[in-house]
């Protein structure tokens, strides 16, 4: 299992690398300091979107196979199988954007693969590629939900026991989280799978059966959606499990609140992707108001008692502070951030003053920048100390965390800044009118640069300890 879990965590860090700097790349070229092609830009911004959604995906479930390991039983081979078909679905990936020039964007919107102006096999060959990682995944999410099944009982996987007072069986936090999480993921990928067979059926009959966009972009969005926010809680699944642990404190415990809270949160999650679909007129209305109000209820349980959770740990007790739970407390903040700033995007409102401008990029930027990145790098941080068999603190720690605070920060308020002047996003270069939008994309650039220092730092020590465990 550590063998497993180290490949895993060696090969997200490479690819996050790798991913940032497609993004300071990009930022560069709005800022004019380097120029792109057109088709060289999307292409890198499909890159970019598809890499970083990956990753965190795969960081996620490997944390979550490890740890659940402590109360369940789950095949190795779901692991290896799923890495075996991410690194092909990667490859083939990187040869459709880069060699086949392909450049929708990670979110493929329909009809834009078919009009993409790439080389002709890129599009069919993008959505073999995604098809590759979705069966691998859905393998690997299935499984380890039939492995949390045959130990816990639906009602008791989900807390439910807990709604009632005294309950016989305790869910563990960890086992509960991960459920809530694995059904949503589970879920979008089989919505993605729909979506790839409408592609393939247009895409195979010459385009004589034409799909209805509006349906497109429901299905593309409840799959990329709900896909994004789960990523999230695969991360929080991790904290629940190790925060205390590091930090010298009793175990956090499934009370009514929490499994009321975390069961609320994947009821609203899978229907506040609707926000995405404010400027769609055709959309019926209903529609839009169950997107603007999931969207305030997705946040809140999850969030407070997640705060208050860790603040009540925290505040007034003896802690013992590594960088792991450094990391971890960090991260929330991060989250509550950079959700604060999604629900602001998603009242429709201030959405149709916000809608496509930097202020989304900003807000997805910080909950994952500022959050899940910290949260998947604590798991990182917490199992290479493990492999290596010493729970101890570096030298280089403190200017680590600071410099990833520091550069972090930067980049986001950039994205923030843009959006409160109008700076639309997914420009390639921004017209006259925007005579701001340049600096701030090269002072963005600045930041992520600092960023990805911290982060070579990170990845240096990390895999360090992990490639020994590689050979054993």
């Amino acid at each position: 299992m550590k063998k497993k879990t180290a490949l895993w965590i060696i090969t997200v860090l490479v690819l996050f690398l790798v991913a940032v700097t497609f993004g300071i790349v990009m930022r560069l070229n709005q800022g004019n300091s380097i120029q792109l092609s057109p088709v060289g830009f999307y292409s890198t911004m499909t890159a970019h979107g598809l890499t970083m959604i990956g990753i965190w995906v795969v960081a996620g479930l490997a944390a979550l196979h490890y740890l659940l390991q402590r109360y369940v039983s789950i095949s190795p081979k779901l692991g290896y199988f799923a890495f075996g078909m991410t690194v092909v679905g990667v490859l083939l990936l990187f040869l459709v954007i880069f060699a086949g020039k392909f450049h929708t964007g990670w979110t493929f919107l329909y009809p834009l693969p078919f009009y993409a102006v790439g080389e002709k096999w890129a599009s069919p060959g993008f959505l073999v590629a995604i098809g590759l990682l979705g069966i691998g995944w859905t393998v690997w999410v299935a499984g380890m939900l039939l492995a949390i099944f045959k130990k816990y009982p639906l009602p008791v996987a989900f807390a439910w026991q807990h709604l009632r007072k005294s309950p016989a069986v305790e869910t563990p936090p960890l086992v509960l989280i991960s459920t809530i999480s694995l059904v949503g993921v589970l879920l979008s990928l089989a919505t993605a799978v729909v979506v790839l067979v409408f592609y393939f059926i247009e895409y195979f009959s010459g385009r004589a059966v034409t799909n209805d966009a509006l349906l497109m972009k429901n299905l593309t969005f409840f799959f990329g959606h709900t896909l994004f926010n789960e990523v999230l809680y695969l991360g929080l699944a991790s904290l629940y499990e190790l925060f205390p642990e590091v930090s010298g404190r009793p175990r956090f415990r499934t009370t009514w609140y929490v499994a009321l809270a975390w069961n609320c949160t994947l009821c609203f999650i899978l229907t506040a992707f609707f926000h995405h679909m404010y400027m769609d007129f055709a959309q019926p209305l209903v529609f839009q108001a169950i997107g603007q109000y999931a969207s305030y209820f997705a946040s809140l349980p999850a969030a407070s008692i997640t705060a208050f959770s860790v603040l009540a740990l925290v505040v007034r007790s003896p802690i013992k502070w590594s960088l792991t739970n450094a990391l971890f407390f960090t991260g929330v903040m991060g989250w509550l951030i950079g959700g604060i700033g999604a629900v602001i995007d998603a009242t429709i409102a201030n959405n149709f003053i916000l809608h496509n401008t930097l202020w989304v990029a900003a807000h997805f930027h910080t909950y994952n920048v500022l959050g899940n990145v910290l949260f998947s790098l604590a798991f990182f941080h917490w199992a290479a100390n493990e492999f290596s068999g010493k729970q101890t603190n570096e030298r280089s720690d403190d200017l680590k965390i600071f410099l990833l605070l520091i550069g972090g920060l930067g980049f986001v308020l950039m994205f923030y800044l843009g959006g409160a002047y109008s700076v639309p996003r997914r420009f390639n270069v921004y017209p006259e009118l925007f005579s701001d939008a340049g600096w701030m994309a090269l002072v963005g650039a600045f930041f992520a640069t600092i960023y990805l220092a911290a982060l070579v730092l990170f990845s240096y020590s990390i895999i360090k300890k992990c490639v020994p465990s590689l050979r054993r």
